[in-house]
């Protein structure tokens, strides 16, 4: 929490705080809050301490959640929040917290209303300003099954729906504002404008926030940090631990040491490009550990997937340490965690200790070799990383590269591993992503892969009966990852890498699409 106060206060003089009641939303309001070149936090309603409104916001949001303010024991924040003086909007179950508080009146709806609705606007207030006219409907996303019955005093009524009598409502003499739908979602047209006037208008932040401003002040906090100690990344080649290892070699340059551990289970050619711009990068500084052998054997005879990642994790600690104690002098672990992975850590139903999720915290390895850690990424989302990347200079299809799981291609082979296995499924997948980005398709999929089944069946190759594996290609849509769609790929695309796969790719002669949402399916096969 400690290095978020810092920035805070480097941004102070204008930034916003969203006040979390665990809304699935609440990272999305602050992305669109950071669109608008404004920093913002996010604190759990019952981790609101004086010293963070001490950081002096210019406003609060409130976010939705998936309680009713109407039970004995649901989230609530006090009266002096609201009484500060500063500009609020409450999102949905926000606006409900927000108008209980201020004396109005919250039933629970004979009918709730979830999905796109129809909104019209009965009047004008500063935070619909330039966005919606009087008499119009505009498209919203609601979900909620209370509803706001009687406003405040001083409030006016906006805006309604069938099912949101006072879905819009505001004050414009105190800068209180209540909406019952979710403008932070792509679903409703309008909602980052709104966003925009209140942060900008209401708010009256200014444009400080930017990863220029952002790199120039965290050089300065790492350089503070570290003072002249020896830091030791474990760089895997994904986008946040690429970035973590350029932005500290662009801090503290030649304390950088760093490792990547080749487990033999990453994407075809993977690991010969990151050594080459790492190599290039960092010189001795950058150590490639061949290990290969060390997790195939690890891995011998082993199908169930929760033993793999297991023994992959395992093996993965062992390899670093053994190299981390041939250095000598180390006294920091550099880790990428981005600040999801803290939001998640302070849950808002949670206690009041920050614990980094353990897959975060490479197994203990900080406190295991008695080293302090360093995260130059806490404070950022996945898409302002790669913002950051660049900013760095580093290779577009690097830091533009799709999600890859910890375990890498392990999780993708069902059954056992063997060195075949694995040689196959990378040819399969450099295929497929070589017609995705032929296609221009690259940047519009969150997550391409293929996946190697156990199974095999009968097939015609030539004049000759076969009889090999099938494959799996999946390919999503997703904004975080939490939920995910099918991408709809023609059919003469499909048909195009199913022929290039069984023609190229010695050992399967079946290919099938993965047609599975998330939920309820999940995005890796394991």
């Amino acid at each position: 929490m400690s290095s978020h106060i810092e920035i805070a206060n480097k941004f102070s003089e204008d930034n916003i705080l969203i006040i979390d009641f665990g809304s699935q939303y609440t990272q999305l309001i602050a992305r669109r809050v950071r669109e608008e070149g404004v920093f913002c936090q996010i604190i759990p309603y019952n981790k609101v301490s004086k010293y963070i409104i001490n950081n002096n916001p210019k406003g609060i949001i409130l976010s939705g959640g998936p309680s009713s303010v109407l039970g004995i024991e649901t989230p609530r924040i006090s009266k002096e929040i609201i009484d500060m003086g500063k500009p609020i909007l409450g999102i949905c179950y926000g606006q409900q917290v927000l108008v209980q508080q201020l004396g109005g009146t919250v039933v629970s709806s004979e009918k709730s209303e979830f999905g796109r609705a129809n909104i019209k606007v009965v009047s004008s207030c500063s935070l619909t300003d330039q966005v919606w006219d009087e008499g119009k409907k505009y498209q919203v996303w609601m979900s909620h099954g209370d509803s706001v019955v009687e406003m405040p005093e001083g409030f006016d009524l906006v805006a309604e729906t069938k099912g949101a009598a006072f879905a819009v409502i505001a004050n414009e003499k105190t800068k209180q504002y209540g909406v019952q739908f979710h403008p932070e979602v792509v679903h409703t047209l309008d909602g980052k404008k709104l966003i925009h006037n209140f942060v900008k208008k209401i708010s009256l932040c200014k444009t400080t926030w930017s990863m220029e401003s952002f790199l120039d002040y965290k050089v300065d906090i790492l350089k503070n940090q570290v003072g002249f100690k020896k830091v030791l990344c474990g760089l895997s080649g994904g986008v946040d631990s690429s970035v973590t290892a350029a932005l500290l070699d662009k801090a503290i340059g030649d304390q950088l040491v760093c490792v990547f551990v080749d487990h033999g289970l990453l994407r075809g050619g993977e690991a010969e490009e990151i050594s080459s711009i790492f190599k290039k990068r960092l010189g001795s500084r950058f150590i490639n550990v061949k290990a290969e052998k060390v997790f195939l054997d690890a891995l011998q005879g082993v199908n169930d997937p929760e033993k793999k990642r297991k023994i992959i994790g395992n093996k993965f600690i062992e390899v670093f340490e053994s190299e981390a104690k041939k250095l000598g002098n180390i006294e920091f672990l550099a880790q990428g965690t981005l600040y999801p992975d803290v939001i998640e850590s302070v849950s808002f139903s949670g206690g009041p200790s920050v614990t980094i999720k353990s897959h975060h915290n490479v197994g203990g390895l900080p406190e295991k070799m008695n080293l302090k850690l360093v995260e130059p990424l806490r404070e950022l989302f996945k898409d302002e990383v790669r913002i950051l990347g660049e900013e760095l200079g580093l290779p577009k299809d690097l830091i533009g590269r799709h999600p890859f799981p910890g375990p890498g291609l392990a999780i993708r082979i069902p059954g056992v591993i063997t060195k075949d296995s694995i040689k196959t499924l990378q040819k399969a997948d450099n295929i497929f992503i070589d017609e995705i980005r032929n296609a221009d398709l690259y940047d519009k999929i969150w997550q391409a892969f293929c996946v190697l089944l156990p199974v095999k069946s009968v097939g015609v190759m030539g004049d000759s009966r076969s009889y090999d594996n099938a494959l799996v290609l999946r390919a999503i849509t997703s904004v975080d990852g939490m939920t995910a769609e099918v991408f709809p790929f023609e059919h003469s695309f499909l048909n195009r890498v199913s022929t290039r796969i069984v023609n190229e790719v010695k050992g399967i002669n079946r290919v099938t699409y993965d047609i599975t949402s998330k939920p309820p399916g999940t995005i890796e096969w394991e």
